[in-house]
């Protein structure tokens, strides 16, 4: 299977795509910056991963998507209001990725979302359960959430 990985750099990524591609998959990294590295994969530079990003070539034959990247952990906020910043990239960015994925005739599409869409935490001695109702805290949270809903 064809398989383009958003975050292949990142903290899942670098897990993820030595697996698949040692499952024998074909995996396409989907990277910001022209220097990246993702041993044994096939680099497609995408740039800015907003909702202006054209996916059509990253997408071309591709059997499924697996979504990680997204802006987290973001040190010295320099924005006003991160929350904007958040869902630029975070939900307006999935959506947009999400609809060129349907478009260019992607079967599977997954998204990783963030145990931080539930809050920050429970009751001592409680879990978060698949019940719950999403109570995140931060503007990372918030689009994360915001981005759950706009793949439905």
């Amino acid at each position: 299977m064809k398989v383009l990985v958003t975050g292949a750099t990142g903290f899942i990524g670098r897990a993820l795509v030595p697996d698949l591609i040692k499952a024998g998959h074909d995996v396409i990294a989907a990277v910001r910056a022209p220097d990246a590295i993702v041993e044994g994969a096939t680099i497609c530079m995408v740039g800015d991963l907003g909702p202006d990003t054209d996916w059509t070539n990253a997408i071309d034959g591709v059997d499924a998507i697996i979504h990680l990247a997204a802006r987290v952990h973001v040190m010295n906020e320099a924005d006003t209001d991160p929350l904007v910043e958040n869902r630029r990239i975070n939900t307006d960015g999935t959506a947009k990725l999400a609809r060129d994925a349907v478009a260019g005739g992607v079967k599977r599409f997954v998204f990783l979302s963030t145990i931080k869409v539930n809050g920050e935490a429970t009751a001592p001695g409680n879990v978060f359960s698949a019940d719950d109702t999403p109570n995140p805290q931060d503007p990372y949270a918030i689009s994360k959430l915001e981005a759950e809903h706009a793949l439905l």
